[in-house]
């Protein structure tokens, strides 16, 4: 039998149809400028949410304002579009045209004029070897053009992994929306400029693991080659790349490198705080985009938002940022989207990510970089300060001192993966709370279950917790087989690997899928009586082959490993 829900569904997206089916005359110059540009703007009248639903997940929604909605086709969209029949207007966009542009590195480090790729690239690497001892230098991946897509470490101690909370900022996922851009490259030449100086900042660095990436889509920022003309919001196969990570809701999309690089690189820190910055409106937007159900930390997530643009009405005229609930929104409440980043960070990898939406123009105007960073930069310093507060520490084995890769929840409390996991090679954890009484649980494979009551978390404090988790005495730990022993097996986020006698010291593992494609390559150390962890969070479900090798011996060993799901 048909839910009266289900038919109230169909009947609405049929009237919407039938409301938007008339023929536009401009189709076929709305097909020529997507031709010609990779993509064109459209605004369409809000047609209900059961139909905004259908299509935000067909083509992207640039923004929701009052009545209206606008959307960014591509070559991949638009019949999509215009077989759906809905009533348009093609809206007009010449802000590329302003765009003059640096003329040398040094005139692009004053911040007032957006840096061609060449010189983007001198000054990520001028960062990294004027400041060696704070700021270092990685490359996510290359898109499909090839331009890497770049990152920089900074921290007290940038070549070291410290057991200090990682913290994530990237920009230009969208590559037509270039204010993040300029700001994010700002934002790394302020914190090792004033390192030492402004005690902020110091606090900062010294205390965190920074990752900044200014431009995480080269391809559509720079489309028509080293300069900024005409970007797209796409990559170059005309994906939208925060329409581009894996969604329960949408499993099906085809993933884009950029997006396959991003999420290793994501894989690889686990973050505990990220913001992704976009333009387009004013608004700071926290999870969930995709579901109408809240988040366990939706107050923590409100507070924080809050923060942003409350700092920034500081220091900015009336009107700026001030989009929706005064600067703040939940993201479904605005519009639903699937495949997006914040989503896939903050459910598949336990983080905590929002998005920042900095200037109603999407290609920010360059006589308006400066303000945009007087209005910003308070609230950039502020929002990296949540990291240091909420609950951290260590998690180790209360017999050797190892490192414990242990589950942290809060029962009653969390849901929809919002616990976190204590770091595979440190025992770190960082579980980010808002102000409160909190009982955090910690579980791992092979140890007793342990339970922290009553911690009294303060406002704009943190709480340093280690704690130690007593094994469970069982006889396969102790096993010294013939071949490699996983457990458990099936597993959901570890599996234990009891190796041979013969593979002792530093190994290499590979882990390849059943098509063997080689998803993971890396060396550890096995150590007598202690099992190798594998981590398996990042791994979709499903069946693995492991190969394990001796790095001074050659010796190596395979076995298969299954990934359940939660």
């Amino acid at each position: 039998m048909i839910k009266k829900s289900a038919i109230a569904f169909i009947l609405l997206s049929i009237l919407a149809r039938l409301c938007f089916s008339q023929e536009n005359p401009d189709n076929e110059r709305l097909r020529n400028l997507v031709r010609q540009n990779r993509q064109a703007e459209v605004a369409i009248p809000h047609p209900g949410f059961p139909e905004i639903d259908v299509v935000s997940r067909n083509v992207s929604v640039r923004s929701v304002r009052e009545k209206t909605v606008y959307l960014v086709l591509s070559p991949l969209t638009i019949d999509w579009f215009l077989d759906r029949g809905y009533d348009y207007t093609i809206v007009e966009n010449g802000q590329s045209k302003a765009i003059s542009g640096s003329t040398n590195m040094i005139q692009a480090m004053e911040w007032e004029t957006y840096p061609t790729y060449t010189q983007y690239d001198s000054i990520m690497r001028y960062f990294a070897s004027t400041y060696p001892s704070l700021c270092r230098l990685a490359t996510i991946g290359t898109s499909i053009k090839g331009m890497n897509v770049m990152a920089l470490k900074i921290s007290d101690n940038c070549g070291q992994d410290e057991t200090e909370p990682e913290v994530f900022y990237t920009s230009s996922l969208h590559g037509d929306e270039t204010g993040g851009f300029i700001l994010m490259l700002r934002l790394a030449g302020y914190l090792l400029m004033n390192y030492g100086a402004n005690r902020q900042v110091t606090d900062i660095v010294d205390n965190l693991e920074i990752w900044i990436n200014p431009l995480a889509n080269p391809d559509g920022t720079y489309n028509n080659g080293n300069s900024i003309d005409a970007p797209v919001r796409n990559n170059y196969n005309n994906y939208d790349l925060n329409r581009n990570f894996p969604d329960p809701e949408s499993p099906n999309t085809v993933k884009q490198k950029e997006t396959l690089d991003m999420m290793k690189f994501l894989a690889g820190h686990r973050f505990v705080l990220s913001a992704n910055f976009h333009s387009g409106e004013e608004v700071v937007n926290y999870p969930w985009d995709r579901w109408s159900r809240d988040h366990a930390d939706k107050s923590w997530f409100y507070a924080i938002s809050r923060a942003y643009a409350d700092t920034v009405h500081l220091h900015a005229p009336s009107g700026y940022m001030d989009y929706l609930d005064n600067g703040v929104t939940n993201g479904y409440d605005w519009y639903p989207i699937y495949g997006g980043r914040q989503d896939y960070t903050t459910w598949e990898l336990q983080g905590r990510e929002v998005t920042i939406e900095l200037d109603n123009d999407y290609i920010t105007p360059e006589e308006e970089l400066n303000a945009l960073w007087e209005y910003n930069y308070r609230s950039l310093l502020g929002f990296l300060e949540n990291a240091m507060r909420g609950i951290s520490g260590l998690v180790t084995d209360a017999k050797n001192g190892q490192p414990v890769p242990a589950k942290i929840f809060i029962d009653g409390h969390d849901r929809d993966n919002s616990h976190v996991y204590s770091d595979t090679v440190t025992g770190e954890y960082t579980r980010l709370l808002e102000p409160g009484t909190w009982d955090l649980t910690f579980t791992a494979a092979g140890y007793q279950e342990r339970v922290i009551s009553n911690l009294v978390l303060a406002a704009g404090e943190g709480i340093s917790l280690d704690v130690e988790m007593e094994p469970v005495l069982s006889p396969v730990d102790t096993t010294n087989p013939e071949k490699p022993l996983l457990y458990p097996n099936p597993g959901t986020t570890f599996i234990k690997a009891v190796l041979p006698e013969n593979l002792r010291g530093t190994i290499n593992i590979k882990i390849f899928s059943p098509a063997g494609v080689k998803l993971s390559d890396y060396n550890t150390v096995s150590f007598p009586g202690n099992p190798v962890l594998i981590d398996t969070r990042w791994l979709a479900p499903g069946s693995y082959i492991v190969v394990f090798t001796g790095a001074g011996t050659g010796i190596s060993y395979r076995g298969r490993i299954i990934v359940a799901g939660e």
